[in-house]
């Protein structure tokens, strides 16, 4: 674990000491699960369950903060069984689906969403002329429901398919009133209107929550780092962590903006146990 800013230190030790008041929210993809070319296939870290499990005792709420469906990621995390060992000691795990649009809670047991974005079906019976004329149409085309994703992870070269892809696609996205979402060799398009920086607000705001964790590794969460440092300013006791593979050959867009980077999900799961040992 490597504390990146001059405070961080500090950050910790404070947010440990408000443990009980404490929201800790997690990234899926590159935090809980390793980055793997087929999505299909991203499955939790095997220690995952157990470590959130033992940290859901010593902090006010554990979330899943994640652009993935929150169906799927209830799945390749077994997620509904975090929940249940949750319930028996007490507390509640949430899951907040296509960054934020979809709501899950280990109480409820209901997936909340809302309908498809309109426009989002005219762009996907467009995609694959455009992948054709960006010479990538063998990229993997992930429609969510809420959102599609074109990931170019599996081409021969991902970096420069996602450089060709990335203009035309949003160009599209804005012609039909979506945002467009740059990840790691992956672009999502999706509704505008949410990301997991509101995510974070609405945690705070109906939890009640003193002190902050969020823990991702790419583009998507850097509104959640930024909702953390406006909280910072309203006096609450935070800490921005990124996950970043030592792996990769491509620095995480997180890093200069986080208080601790870690190696990957092996490294958030030591971090977390460590806050569990330390909660005060």
């Amino acid at each position: 674990m490597d504390f990146a800013s001059a405070d961080a230190e500090q950050k910790y030790a404070a947010l440990a000491a408000q443990a009980a008041h404490a929201v800790v929210a997690l990234d899926f993809d590159g935090t809980l699960a390793p980055i793997v070319e087929d999505p299909t296939q991203a499955h939790i870290h095997p220690a995952a369950g157990e470590v959130l499990i033992a940290l859901a005792r010593k902090v006010k709420a554990v979330a899943v903060v994640t652009g993935r469906p929150a169906r799927q990621v209830l799945a390749l995390g077994g997620l509904e069984e975090v929940g249940d060992a949750l319930a028996a000691a007490g507390t509640e795990l949430l899951v907040f689906g296509q960054y934020g649009n979809e709501r899950w809670t280990s109480g409820s047991r209901r997936i909340v969403g809302p309908r498809p974005p309109v426009g989002l079906a005219t762009l996907l019976r467009d995609l694959p002329r455009l992948l054709r004329q960006a010479d990538a149409s063998d990229a993997y085309i992930e429609d969510k429901g809420l959102a599609v994703a074109v990931h170019t992870r599996r081409l021969a070269d991902p970096q420069a398919a996602f450089e060709r892809l990335l203009e035309p696609l949003r160009e599209a996205a804005q012609a039909h009133d979506l945002t467009l979402e740059p990840g790691k060799q992956v672009i999502e398009i999706r509704s505008p209107g949410m990301d997991k920086g509101l995510v974070v607000d609405r945690l705070v705001d109906t939890l009640g929550a003193k002190a902050l964790l969020f823990a991702g590794d790419d583009l998507g969460d850097v509104e959640a780092f930024e909702a953390l440092s406006a909280w910072e300013g309203e006096g609450l006791a935070t800490l921005k962590v990124c996950s970043a593979s030592g792996e990769s050959t491509d620095p995480s867009p997180l890093a200069p903006r986080a208080d601790v980077v870690v190696d990957g999900p092996d490294g958030v799961l030591d971090l977390l146990r460590r806050l569990t040992a330390d909660a005060r």
